[in-house]
């Protein structure tokens, strides 16, 4: 009787525990929506011209009531702006964050995998050469071609890592030999290109939000709503899949499938942003770790965790390029790289000591 007692004491002390964690993890989730809803009310605010963050909040919920001038400004100028960072980080920082789960690999992202390299040739080849990878849509051919080329290089991988004897070291040097390859091929495009695609090219391979309209950024949100709810449902097996695939698999889970689905998920993702906005390189690796800092593994609470980590990383760094230089916004893809190299050393070092 005292044992049952005591189990019983033990089972509630338990549930308590759990309680108290999935609290925590909703508070953080919580603390991040509002750090993002700050940061963009502060990006909105920040240009050539700044403005009180009570006037963008009144122009935000009560527009009838601002002059015109602030209203253009806010509405048709700079939200777009904003919101292009939200969709974009949330994008690329929830493909990197799915493919370090089905690839057992921290370093996994579709800036180091070569997925977005793949994405901005398929876009150049479009803005370079008029070339359309699927000829059917040629008044979509940036985009398509961005994707096509990002799902060629992602199905590499996938199939890459599905070899007998392939590890996780290949899968990075596979990675970086298709980013060498696509900056090689992006870097042959550029020496033809008329001065006028040049600079177009140059764009892409800068990343910037200042070409972000209305209609782009209903496109990534629309890619991305589509996405998350496909992970969501996976979200179980995703969770499984980071005990290994032995274990996966005696779950009843087809890991092969749920490896091929997440990946053409995946270059859905990487490309789209990228057909807009250009290469933009880190995030997708940076926003997933600081989401598993927080939350851990359970993709739950991991997946909208990687979402807004992302979301709320291209929005600061939005941010951090309007303040360097008073008067000019500089390229995104710039800043995200110096902040993400130095994460990526401190990645690299890490996994190899406790390989030894």
């Amino acid at each position: 009787m005292m044992a049952a007692v005591a189990e019983g004491i033990a089972g509630i002390e338990g549930r308590g525990r759990y309680r108290a964690l999935v609290f925590r993890r909703l508070v953080m989730l919580s603390g991040l929506v509002a750090a993002l809803f700050v940061s963009v009310a502060v990006d909105m605010a920040l240009g050539p011209a700044n403005y009180p963050l009570s006037d963008v909040l009144t122009a935000l919920f009560h527009a009838e009531t601002v002059s015109d001038q602030l209203r253009v400004v806010i509405w048709d100028i700079r939200m777009p702006i904003a919101l292009m960072a939200v969709t974009v980080g949330a994008s690329l920082s929830l493909a990197g964050a799915q493919m370090q789960t089905i690839l057992a690999n921290p370093l996994a992202s579709p800036f180091t995998l070569g997925i977005s390299a793949a994405a901005g040739f398929g876009a150049a080849l479009g803005l370079v050469a008029g070339v359309a990878v699927f000829p059917v849509a040629v008044q979509y051919m940036v985009p398509v071609n961005a994707f096509l080329m990002a799902m060629v290089a992602a199905l590499f991988i996938h199939f890459a890592s599905t070899m007998r004897g392939v590890t996780v070291e290949t899968i990075v040097l596979l990675g970086i030999a298709l980013v060498f390859t696509f900056n090689a091929a992006l870097s042959l495009l550029e020496y033809l290109a008329s001065e006028q695609a040049l600079a177009a090219v140059v764009f892409w391979t800068m990343g910037s939000l200042t070409k972000a309209t209305w209609p782009k950024v209903w496109v990534t949100g629309a890619v991305l709503l589509v996405a998350v709810p496909v992970f969501a449902r996976r979200a179980w097996a995703l969770t499984a899949l980071r005990l290994g695939e032995d274990k996966a698999a005696s779950f009843g889970i087809n890991v092969r499938r749920l490896r091929l689905e997440t990946m053409l998920t995946v270059s859905l993702l990487a490309a789209i942003p990228v057909s807009f906005v250009g290469t933009i390189g880190f995030v997708g690796l940076v926003g997933p770790h600081i989401a598993r800092m927080l939350v851990g593994e359970d993709q739950r609470f991991f997946l909208p965790a990687s979402v807004l980590c992302g979301a709320l990383l291209l929005s600061v760094t939005s941010v951090v390029s309007k303040m360097l230089i008073p008067g000019a916004v500089l390229p995104i893809g710039i800043i995200t790289a110096l902040v993400g190299v130095p994460f990526f050393f401190v990645l690299i070092f890490t996994n190899r000591k406790r390989a030894w």
